[in-house]
């Protein structure tokens, strides 16, 4: 059984247990940010003491959380993506004064899992296979996103955290084989009126959020023009039909299998 140590990219609101060794960094830095915005709060008294984080509630986990065609989740690879997930929410939560709904991120988190596995059991039915190679590269780019020096100063740093390397370097192999899976699914191309609506769509939210600026007396960021932008709007284009086609996917998957949940 996978425990997602690698996020799809979006695609099933994944939270990467991968982030694990830049999480002392981001909590570093969503304190400053806390800081700076809870300043003024008068909740926080006159001294400017930081609110208490919220802990996550992992005490009702049990330690099979599903089965996906006999092969279980485990309690305790949800628990480390779960905590993974409430961590970010809790960190927002600061900004936004909104306590996290931990029944709600539970459910979330396991049908992303459960998400996961039908992928996964799909590359292996299709019988797909991940190279040295591509587990590498997929390595790399998770310690580049978390903003370590090399591979192996992002496993050293996962295993410094109680991780098992070897686990990470399967969660790696897994993430390759869904995305084979994923790679092969057919994507539509964006047509140009769709940019343009996209386009058009962005120009009012720019105009709209330029009009508060200049009420305030500050300069709103030039748009660039349609042609300038064209790139970036296709890619996301892409990249949300992928989503999609991803999403219908598991359902298709999810249709044909024997799925029994216990939180």
């Amino acid at each position: 059984m996978m425990t997602t140590g690698f996020a799809l990219a979006g695609v099933l609101a994944l939270a990467a247990c991968s982030d694990a060794p830049a999480a002392e960094n981001e909590d570093a830095g969503a304190q400053e940010q806390g800081a700076e915005a809870g300043a003024a709060s008068p909740e926080e008294g006159a001294e400017g003491e930081q609110p208490e984080l919220p802990e996550a509630d992992t005490s009702d986990i049990p330690e099979v959380v599903a089965e996906v065609n006999e092969e279980e989740i485990s309690g305790e690879d949800f628990t480390v993506l779960y905590e993974s997930q409430f961590q970010q929410m809790a960190m927002q939560s600061q900004m936004t004064g909104e306590e996290p709904d931990q029944d709600q991120l539970k459910d979330q988190t396991l049908e992303s899992m459960i998400g996961n596995e039908l992928l996964l059991q799909d590359a292996q039915e299709e019988g797909y296979e991940a190279s040295q190679e591509e587990i590498d590269a997929l390595i790399a780019d998770a310690a580049e996103t978390a903003g370590m020096g090399s591979s192996e100063e992002f496993i050293e740093a996962y295993e410094e955290q109680g991780m098992d390397g070897e686990q990470l370097t399967q969660d790696a192999e897994n993430q390759v084989l869904i995305n084979q899976v994923l790679a092969q699914l057919e994507v539509p191309e964006p047509s140009e009126e769709e940019l343009r609506e996209v386009y058009d769509e962005a120009v009012a939210a720019q105009e709209e959020a330029g009009g508060a600026e200049g009420a305030e007396g500050e300069d709103a960021a030039e748009m660039p023009s349609f042609e300038e932008a064209r790139e970036d709007l296709e890619s996301q284009a892409v990249d949300q039909a992928r989503n999609e086609a991803a999403l219908d996917h598991v359902e298709d998957l999810r249709s044909d299998a024997e799925i029994q949940t216990h939180l």
